[in-house]
C-alpha cells in the first residue's frame, strides 16, 4: 500500500500530459486501474466510452479487503478498504487532475473522484485474471467482467542447444527468477539460491532478470538463462519460483506445475497468498525473509507433495481452457456499439 501511494505521489507532482492527437478519432479509451488517471477526463472531453482494465482485483467488494490491507472481522470493513484507498490516492492526485482538466477546458473534477461511475454500462471494468484463481464476487454487477487471463500469442521460439541439452539430461528442474525486481545484493541472493538448490537436491534454471542473478561460476546442476518464453519454459519445470507479478503468476499457474512466490512489493504478496490458498504451491516467502533453509524446505515440500502437484495440473487445465483475450474483445466491441 505504501509503495502504491508513493507511486501516486510521483504522478501527483509530475507534469500534466499533452492531449494525444489520435484520441479525437478513437472509438473507445481503455484505461488501467488503479486510478484511471487521465483517461476519464479524455472520455468526458471527447464524449467517448471508456473501459477500465485491471490485472488484479481492485474493484470494491464485500468478499475480501483491498490487497495489502489486513483481513478483519468487522461489518462493512471490506468495502470500506476500497473507498479509503481510493480517496487517499484521489486526494493526492486531484490537484494534478484539475490542472489537466483545465488544459482540456473542463470544469474541476468532482471532490470525491470518478469512482462511482466505474463499473457501469458506459464505463465497464475488465479484470484480466481467471475466475478459477480469483472467484468472481457475487456483489459485482454485470458491467464488472472477469474474462480470464490475457496471454500473448505463443511465439515461435527454439531453445539454444545448451538449454535443450540441460533439460534432456535429467529430471525437470526448478525455475528460479525474480523478473524485473531489483536485487540489492545479487551475489548474496545467488548464494542463497544455490545453497537451497543443493540442500533440496534439485536441478535448477536460474534466470538472471533485472537483479543480475547467477553472475558467477555455477555448478553443473544449475543452468543460467537470460531469456526464454515463460509459455514454453514453465511447463517443462518441476516448480516455478518467482516474484509474484500478475503476469508471471498467470504463466506459472497455466503451466500446471506448482508455484512458489517470493514477493517483493504490493500485489505480489496477494498472488503468493492466492497460490497457497489454492493449494498449488507452498506459502510465500517474502524476499526480505529469504534464507537457504526456508527456500530448500519449500522446494522439497512442493516437489514431494503429490496432491499439490495434482491440483496444480488441474488448475492449469482450467486456465488453458479459457480465452481471456476473446472475452475481453467481446466486451470492448459491445461497449463501442452501445
Amino acid at each position: 500500500m505504501l509503495a502504491l501511494l508513493r507511486a501516486f505521489g510521483s504522478l501527483a507532482h509530475g507534469p500534466t500530459p499533452d492531449i494525444p492527437p489520435p484520441v479525437r478519432e478513437t472509438d473507445v479509451i481503455i484505461n488501467q486501474l488503479p486510478l484511471g488517471l487521465t483517461g476519464y477526463d479524455l472520455a468526458e472531453k471527447f464524449n467517448l466510452p471508456m473501459i477500465i482494465a485491471a490485472v488484479m482485483p481492485l474493484f470494491p467488494t464485500r468478499a475480501f479487503p483491498l490487497m495489502g490491507l489486513p483481513t478483519l472481522p468487522l461489518p462493512g470493513y471490506n468495502r470500506f478498504t476500497y473507498a479509503f484507498a481510493q480517496q487517499l490516492g484521489w486526494q493526492l492526485f486531484r490537484p494534478n487532475a484539475n490542472r489537466w482538466r483545465r488544459k482540456l477546458e473542463l470544469p474541476p473534477a468532482p471532490r470525491f473522484g470518478y469512482f462511482k461511475q466505474l463499473g457501469t454500462a458506459r464505463y465497464p471494468v475488465l479484470n484480466g485474471f481467471s475466475p478459477h484463481v480469483v472467484p468472481r464476487p457475487t456483489d459485482w454487477n454485470e458491467h464488472v467482467h472477469v474474462t480470464g487471463y490475457w496471454f500473448p500469442e505463443d511465439e515461435e521460439w527454439q531453445p539454444p542447444d545448451p538449454l535443450r541439452a540441460f533439460l534432456e539430461a535429467g529430471p525437470p528442474p526448478v525455475f528460479i527468477g525474480f523478473g524485473s525486481m531489483p536485487v540489492r545484493d545479487p551475489q548474496w541472493a545467488t548464494a542463497v539460491i544455490l545453497d537451497a538448490v543443493q540442500q533440496s537436491r534439485q536441478r535448477a534454471i536460474l534466470h538472471a532478470g533485472w537483479g543480475n542473478l547467477g553472475q558467477s561460476t555455477l555448478p553443473e546442476h544449475v543452468f543460467p538463462i537470460e531469456y526464454a518464453p515463460y509459455g514454453w519454459l514453465f511447463p517443462r519445470m518441476a516448480l516455478v519460483i518467482h516474484h509474484g507479478g500478475s503476469g508471471t503468476t498467470a504463466f506459472g499457474l497455466r503451466a500446471g506445475v506448482p508455484s512458489l512466490v517470493v514477493p517483493f512489493v504490493f500485489d505480489q504478496f496477494y498472488w503468493g497468498e492466492r497460490v497457497a490458498a489454492l493449494r498449488v504451491g507452498p506459502r510465500p516467502i517474502a524476499y526480505r525473509r529469504l534464507s537457504a533453509r526456508r527456500l530448500a524446505e519449500a522446494i522439497t515440500s512442493a516437489i514431494e507433495d503429490r496432491s499439490l502437484r495434482q491440483r496444480a495440473v488441474e488448475l492449469g487445465r482450467q486456465i488453458q481452457a479459457e480465452d481471456g483475450l476473446s472475452a475481453a474483445v467481446e466486451v470492448i466491441q459491445r461497449t463501442v456499439m452501445h
